[in-house]
C-alpha cells in the first residue's frame, strides 16, 4: 500500500471519529439535554439518610403490644463545607448558652483541647525553638508536638474556665468526636424550647441540626426483656464487633442495628426505611423520602404467662434461700414452657439471686437457658427407656431386680434408695429406678456382668445412646432462633463406670432448651419440632393498628423418633405412673399429667478459684399434659438445690415452682 493510499484511510478514520463525537454531544446537548442534566444535578447535590427510622413494633401471641418506638428530640452536628475551629468554639458557647447539655463525662484532655483550640498563639509558645527544628527536620511529628502542648497546659491555666466554658468545652469534643463525616449527637431528649431553639437558628449555627429519632419503648418494663434484645445507639452506630457483618449486608457504620437476641436475629424484618435528604445550600435538610416503620413480628410467647413466671420464680427463689436449709450454692431456677405440637416456645425465664451487701437482689438470666449446660438426672430416663427397647435389652414388662451395681475397684452403684424390690418397665420409671437403667446399659453394650468383678464397655455403647438422645433433641443445638446457643458438654473418656452414669443423666450435659427440647418431643409423640419464638410476621404499617398478615411461621418437624409405636406408649405410661409416685403434686391440679422428675450429683466451685471442688444436688422436672392430648410440656430445673454434709433436706424449691407453673398455665392456656 503506497502513501496516498494510507493518508486516504487515515483521513476517513478521523472523519468517521469526528462524525460520532459530534452525534455523541448532539445527543447530550441537545437531543437529551434535560437527561443529562439531572444526571449532573443528582451528583453535585448531597443527600442524606437517617440514622435512626421506626422499627417493626413487637408484639405476643395475643397481639399485646410488646415493643414500640417513641420519637426522641435530637440535637446533633454534622461538618458540611468549610467550618473553622473558631466557628465551632463560637457554636459551642452559643449552644451552651441555650440547651443544657450534662458534662460530667468531660475529660481533663478534652479540657486541655479546647483550651488549646482557643489560644493557639499562647499555646505554640510552649513549644522550644530546639523542638520546632527537630519538627521541621521530621523527627518530630505533629501528633508529638500537640502531645507536648497538651502536656505544658497548666491547672493554673484551666482554673479560669467556669460551668459554661466547661459545658461548651464538652460540646466542642462532642462535635470533634469520631469520624469527620459523622452525625455527632449533642443532646438526645431535648426540651420542646431547646428543640425550637435549634430550629429558629440554623443559620447562625453550622452543621446543626434537629432531628426526631427513634428509641424502642417496653410496655411491659423488664418482664422478658433481656430476650426481646437491644438496638445500638444514636452514638455508637454498629458495634464493631459487628461491623464486618452489618457493612456486608450495605449498612453505613452509623446506622442504628439490632445488637442482641430478636432485635439481632429479625434485624431484616424489624428495619425500617431511612428518611432521605437533600442537603441545600443553605445547610438545612429537604425531605425527598419519609421513610416507613419496619414490618412488625408476632412472638410465640404470652406475655402475661410470662409475667406471672417471673413473678413465681421471684417468690419462691427468694422464699428458698432466706427460708430453706442448705442452699448456700442454690443461686437460682430455670423454666421453659411449650406448646407439643409447634414447638412455639409459650414462655421462658431464669432468675439468678445474689446477695449484695447482705441483701437478696434478683436479676433476669433468661439467656442462660441457651448457654449454660446442666446436669439432667433421671429425667432423661424416658430416652434411656427408648435405647433399651430399640436395641432389644429390654422389651415391654421386661422385668429386673433393683439392686446396687458393684464394678470392680470402683464404688457400688445404687438407686435413690435401696431395695425398690423386682420392677418391670414402667415401675421403673414410676420409681426411678437407677439399677434398671445399669442393668439395662449394660445389656446395650452386650458385657458380662457379676458383682465386684471388672466391666468392659465398647465406645460403640456411648455412640447407641447418644444417637438416640440425640433423636429427642439432647446434645445437640435446637436451632432455636437466637442468635446465641451452646451445645452443652459430652463426656471424653468411655469407662464401664460412665456408660451407666450416662444411663440416668450424670455424665453428659444439656442446657434448659435442649431438656425442653426432648420432653415437647416425647409430648408429641416423638415428633421433634424446632423451638421457636417468632409466630407471624405483620406487614409495615404507619398507624397504630397492627399490620396485616404477611407471613405464618408454620412449625418445622425436624425428625421422629425411630421407636416402634409401642415403645412410646410404654415410657407414656411410665411417665403418667410417675405422676401418681415420686411425681405426685409437681403438676399441681392439672388434669391428667405425665412426667419425670430429676435428681443429679453437681458441683461448684465455691471459693471462684477456677477449680470446681463442692459436691451439690441438683433438682429437675419434666411434664406435659394432659397425657392424651398435651396442651403444653414443661421444664422446671433448679441447679445446687442442696449442699449438706451433714443433713440430708432438700428444698421442696423445684416442686414449687412447677406446681405453681403448671397450675398458671393451665388457668392460662384454657
Amino acid at each position: 500500500m503506497n502513501n496516498n493510499n494510507r493518508l486516504i484511510i487515515i483521513s476517513i478514520l478521523i472523519l468517521i471519529s469526528f462524525i460520532v463525537l459530534t452525534l455523541k454531544l448532539t445527543n447530550i446537548q441537545i437531543l437529551n439535554k434535560e437527561k443529562y442534566k439531572t444526571k449532573l444535578d443528582d451528583l453535585k447535590v448531597d443527600y442524606v439518610y437517617s440514622t435512626s427510622t421506626p422499627r417493626g413494633r413487637i408484639y405476643d401471641r395475643n397481639y399485646n403490644l410488646l415493643v414500640d418506638n417513641v420519637g426522641v428530640k435530637t440535637i446533633y452536628f454534622k461538618r458540611k463545607g468549610s467550618i473553622s475551629t473558631k466557628d465551632k468554639i463560637h457554636i459551642s458557647y452559643k449552644l451552651a448558652k441555650n440547651i443544657d447539655v450534662n458534662y460530667d463525662k468531660l475529660q481533663l484532655i478534652n479540657l486541655k483541647e479546647f483550651y488549646m483550640a482557643n489560644n493557639k498563639e499562647l499555646v505554640d509558645k510552649k513549644i522550644t525553638k530546639k523542638e520546632n527544628e527537630l519538627f521541621n527536620e521530621r523527627k518530630l511529628t505533629t501528633k508529638d508536638i500537640n502531645n507536648l502542648k497538651l502536656k505544658r497546659i497548666t491547672k493554673k491555666e484551666l482554673s479560669k474556665y467556669n460551668e459554661l466554658d466547661k459545658e461548651a468545652a464538652y460540646i466542642y469534643y462532642l462535635m470533634n468526636k469520631g469520624y469527620y463525616y459523622d452525625e455527632k449527637i449533642i443532646k438526645t431528649y431535648a426540651t420542646d424550647e431547646e428543640y425550637a431553639y435549634v430550629a429558629e437558628h440554623l443559620n447562625e449555627l453550622k452543621g446543626v441540626n434537629i432531628k426526631l429519632e427513634w428509641e424502642r419503648k417496653y410496655l411491659y418494663g423488664d418482664t422478658f426483656r433481656s430476650i426481646l434484645g437491644n438496638v445500638s445507639s444514636s452514638s455508637s452506630g454498629i458495634p464493631f464487633e459487628l461491623k464486618d457483618y452489618y457493612l456486608s449486608k450495605g449498612y453505613s457504620l452509623n446506622d442504628r442495628v439490632g445488637v442482641s437476641f430478636l432485635e439481632y436475629q429479625y434485624e431484616d424484618i424489624l428495619k425500617g426505611d431511612k428518611v432521605k435528604y437533600k442537603l441545600n445550600n443553605d445547610n438545612t435538610y429537604t425531605i425527598l423520602d419519609k421513610g416507613s416503620r419496619g414490618n412488625d413480628i408476632v412472638l410465640t410467647i404470652d406475655i402475661n404467662l410470662q409475667k406471672e413466671i417471673e413473678q413465681i420464680l421471684n417468690e419462691e427463689i427468694l422464699n428458698a434461700k432466706v427460708n430453706n436449709m442448705n442452699t448456700t450454692f442454690y443461686t437460682g431456677s430455670h423454666v421453659i414452657v411449650i406448646e407439643p405440637n409447634t414447638g412455639e416456645i409459650l414462655a421462658m425465664a431464669s432468675k439468678q439471686i445474689v446477695n449484695k451487701n447482705g441483701e437478696y437482689k434478683l436479676y433476669d438470666a433468661t439467656p442462660t437457658l441457651l448457654t449454660n449446660p446442666v446436669t439432667p438426672g433421671s429425667i432423661v430416663k424416658g430416652a434411656s427407656m427408648s435405647v433399651g427397647y430399640k436395641t432389644g435389652a429390654i422389651t415391654i414388662g421386661t422385668t429386673m431386680r433393683d439392686e446396687c451395681i458393684k464394678i470392680r475397684n470402683t464404688p457400688a452403684k445404687c438407686s435413690w434408695t435401696k431395695g425398690l424390690g423386682y420392677l418391670n418397665d414402667v415401675k421403673a420409671l414410676a420409681y426411678s429406678s437407677n439399677s434398671y437403667q445399669y442393668k439395662t446399659a449394660i445389656k446395650v453394650a452386650g458385657a458380662n456382668y457379676y458383682y465386684n468383678g471388672p466391666l468392659s464397655v465398647s465406645e460403640s455403647a456411648f455412640q447407641t445412646y447418644r444417637d438416640m438422645f440425640l433423636e429427642y433433641g439432647l446434645g445437640e443445638k435446637t436451632n432455636i432462633d437466637l442468635p446465641v446457643e451452646s451445645y452443652g458438654f459430652k463426656g471424653k473418656t468411655f469407662e464401664s463406670g460412665h456408660l451407666l452414669d450416662l444411663a440416668i443423666g450424670q455424665y453428659d450435659t444439656y442446657t434448659p432448651v435442649q431438656i425442653a427440647s426432648y420432653i415437647n418431643t416425647l409430648a408429641s409423640n416423638g415428633n421433634r419440632y424446632q423451638l421457636h419464638l417468632l409466630k407471624e410476621i405483620r406487614n409495615k404499617s404507619n398507624t397504630d393498628e397492627i399490620g396485616t398478615l404477611k407471613e405464618k411461621k408454620e412449625p418445622k418437624l425436624l425428625n421422629t423418633v425411630d421407636l416402634d409405636q409401642i415403645y412410646k406408649d410404654r415410657i407414656k405410661l411410665g411417665f403418667e405412673s410417675v405422676m401418681k409416685t415420686l411425681g405426685y403434686g409437681y403438676m399441681g391440679s392439672v388434669p391428667s399429667p405425665a412426667g419425670k422428675t430429676g435428681t443429679s450429683e453437681s458441683f461448684v466451685d465455691s471459693d471462684g478459684d477456677g477449680n470446681i471442688d463442692v459436691e451439690t444436688l441438683s433438682k429437675g422436672f419434666i411434664g406435659y399434659a394432659p397425657s392424651n392430648d398435651p396442651k403444653f410440656s414443661i421444664v422446671v430445673l433448679s441447679p445446687n438445690v442442696r449442699y449438706s454434709k451433714n443433713s440430708l433436706y432438700t428444698s421442696p424449691v423445684n416442686n414449687k415452682i412447677s406446681s405453681r407453673v403448671s397450675n398458671k398455665v393451665f388457668e392460662i392456656l384454657q
